[in-house]
């Protein structure tokens, strides 16, 4: 029986949430699993393109939610953030455990991966403890077969109690197995047995609580699994649990002081305070093994030993730094010379219709100063921003999302994460400064990857550092034009490429000391401790991909680009316009600037132009351009000979453009950047620290560079 995909129309809240039924017997189903695992693949195999995306109430972790139609049953299915488990480290964890709590699902559709089950059987084991309704997915089983990896699903499935599927995500036939195993699972009323054993002392105390807890829990919740919660002291999730129950449970005292006695009781024994989780973990573990044992067998294959070498080669102190500088010089020179020729034209089609909107504008006799404020400012600067913004970001954003689909992502942190903890940061941190190359909103809302809320602030505060695409035109222009030459050609497309990440590595270096200074100072403490997955190595799904990254990356962040990049046009039109004394608005705030840009090696038209390009950093270049022709409107130069013959009329010397460069690579964030700041940490107050810090520090290189450089003649 296949699937069909169809809208969905009837609204319900569950557990806060607000599930979107197409009928009243439409089934909700919880999709959970550990990262990597390809439940994303799966929940779009079921769903196809019937999804919407929103965020879960009061948080920023983003949830998905698709509806499939199978015969006459339909299906809700609920995408769960990934997680490794769901004692709730993170804001992720915690919203994954609190819907297979409180959500009120049919069903729960653990995800696992076949290469690694035992690992995964983790997830599995907390979810039983939750909810009996539980169909283990044991997914990636084409991967497992190369690796010589096979499983006993009957075996497994009559040990855990529970029905063990194998699938495929990437092939839809394989998935009506799931759907038949849930249907089955959420159709009947089901009870489970512990399979989770903990030390005797801990099964003692768990049993003198139950009878306390079976009055207010009935069937709601599970009263084994929230005894060991009261023994943990979960503060968080039991309130979650005392609001779902309608129960205080904090305050009913014949439960607490039972609680306090076996607190009490547990700490002579040695199993009190953080080491009841402790003990919870390796119960856990030593379950999964034990489930496992005779039912996953390896055999050794070509396919392992070349996912081995590969880790060998990409993940060693020798070569793993130089493969990833390489990788980063040939996403630039794919970036820069593919973005050329798709910028070019789209840039000509929409000036194309600027012409067509100023003819409309003198056909309908509007004044001079309409048509200049709407056309050659709002409208303008909009088409300059996206026609040079959407094209690498069109680019990159792809090869990035490859590399990640393809599992080398993983590794970076993984090279990484010895010099980020040296910097008593996360590991992860390498993720999200990559995704800051494309986009610095993107790597903000990234870092919600990272557990600890201070290592989250700490590669927040610091993403700023690695130039995002927006910047990419600043310097490959001045790079250009100073350092490699007009003449064009793979050559000097090639050293573009090579030069830039050259400075990108200055930005990244700038990370680590920016990183060590917060470390050290107001965000002092030590690295936490944390779990990284390395995946195994796959084919990337190239349509997806590119799919995915320019309907979720790329044309989000230029939407956001485009919103602020409106309003500045309009403000820059009425500088360059308006004149008192003689002068423009822009000419007397470049004056004004111009002694203190001087002391950073630049002139005030080069620092008002990075003002005035806070809404979106591509206009830079045109705004100064603008200035030193005294022009009205944003423009662009025939060649990068003649810009760079303008410049140098202008006082421009080498320590200009290296300056220029500095500053570009090290200023404030964007206001797209800012605002998601904001958004990701509720504060103003670490918003301004994340604009200052990158700023002071381009501020101080720019100077003592300049300083140095007229020290020997420059």
């Amino acid at each position: 029986m296949g699937l069909t995909h169809s809208s969905t129309g009837l609204g319900a809240v569950d557990g806060g949430l607000v599930i979107e039924k197409l009928s009243p017997s439409d089934r909700v189903i919880a999709l959970a699993g550990n990262p990597n695992v390809g439940k994303s693949t799966l929940f779009n195999a079921l769903t196809g393109m019937n999804q919407h995306t929103g965020n879960w109430p009061g948080k920023t972790v983003s949830n998905a939610q698709g509806h499939c139609q199978r015969g006459e049953q339909g299906y809700v299915l609920v995408d769960l953030p990934g997680t490794y488990s769901l004692m709730a480290h993170s804001a992720e964890e915690e919203v994954a455990r609190n819907f297979i709590c409180f959500g009120k699902s049919d069903a729960v559709a653990v995800v696992c991966d076949a290469t690694c089950l035992e690992r995964n059987l983790n997830l599995v084991l907390q979810t039983l403890e939750l909810t009996p309704n539980v169909v283990v997915c044991v997914n990636l089983m084409d991967e497992a077969r190369r690796k010589g990896i096979s499983i006993d699903f009957a075996e497994l499935s009559r040990r855990l109690g529970v029905p063990v599927v194998g699938t495929v995500g990437r092939k839809k036939k394989t998935l009506n197995a799931l759907l038949d195993a849930l249907d089955t699972v959420a159709g009947e009323g089901r009870t489970s047995k512990p399979l989770v054993y903990y030390p005797k002392r801990m099964e003692e105390s768990i049993a003198a609580l139950e009878p306390h807890l079976r009055p207010v829990c009935g069937e709601r919740l599970p009263v084994r699994w929230l005894a060991l919660k009261l023994l943990e002291g979960d503060g968080p999730l039991l309130r979650e649990a005392s609001a779902f129950l309608g129960v205080d449970l904090l305050s009913d005292e014949p439960l607490m002081a039972e609680t306090r006695a076996q607190r009490e009781e547990l700490d002579r024994w040695g199993f009190g305070g953080e080491r009841v989780r402790d003990f919870m973990v390796s119960a856990l573990v030593s379950a999964a093994e034990r489930l496992c044992r005779g039912v996953v067998l390896h055999e050794k294959t070509a396919y392992d030993q070349t996912d081995r070498r590969l880790d060998r080669v990409l993940t060693s102190r020798g070569t793993g730094y130089p493969i990833m500088i390489a990788l980063l010089a040939l996403v630039f020179w794919l970036t820069i010379v593919g973005a050329n020729y798709p910028s070019e034209l789209l840039t000509q089609a929409l000036f194309w219709v600027q012409d067509r909107l100023t003819g409309l504008f003198a056909a309908l006799h509007a004044p001079d100063w309409l048509h200049g404020a709407l056309v050659l400012g709002v409208y303008r600067t909009l088409a300059w921003v996206v026609g040079v913004m959407l094209p690498p970001m069109a680019i990159f954003f792809p090869l990035f999302t490859l590399l990640e689909d393809a599992g080398y992502l993983p590794r970076i942190a993984y090279n990484l994460d010895k010099p980020f903890r040296a910097c008593k940061a996360c590991g992860k941190q390498a993720l999200t400064m990559a995704m800051g190359f494309g986009c610095n909103a993107a790597g903000i809302v990234g870092c919600r990857i990272i557990d600890s809320p201070r290592e989250r602030l700490l590669a927040i505060l610091t993403n700023n550092f690695v130039p995002c695409n927006g910047r990419f035109p600043t310097l490959i222009a001045v790079l250009t034009m100073f350092f490699v030459g007009t003449a064009g050609g793979f050559g000097a497309s090639a050293l573009s490429a090579m030069l830039l990440t050259l400075v990108i590595l200055l930005g990244v270096g700038m990370t680590f000391a920016a990183t060590r200074f917060l470390s050290a100072t107001v965000l002092k403490g030590a690295p936490s401790s944390f779990t990284l997955e390395l995946p195994p190595y796959r084919k990337p799904q190239v349509g997806r991909v590119i799919v995915r990254s320019i309907f979720d990356r790329t044309l989000f962040v230029l939407g956001r680009a485009a919103a602020v990049a409106a309003p500045a046009g309009l403000l820059l039109w009425v500088m360059a316009n308006v004149t008192v004394g003689g002068a423009t608005l822009l000419s007397h705030c470049a004056a004004f600037l111009d002694p203190f840009a001087r002391l950073m090696g630049l002139d005030g038209v080069i620092l008002m132009a990075f003002i005035l390009g806070f809404p979106a950093n591509e206009i830079v270049i045109p705004i100064i351009l603008m200035a030193y022709l005294a022009q009205g409107s944003l423009l662009e130069l025939d060649s990068l000979a003649e810009m760079r013959e303008l410049f140098v009329a202008n006082g421009w010397t080498w320590v200009t453009a290296v300056n220029v460069m500095i500053f570009s690579l090290m200023h404030w964030p964007c206001s797209t950047t800012l605002l998601t700041i904001k958004k990701e940490t509720g504060s103003w107050r670490w918003t301004a620290l994340a604009a200052l810090l990158p700023t002071a520090a381009g501020m101080a290189l720019c100077m003592v560079f300049t300083f140095f450089a007229r020290l020997v003649g420059g």
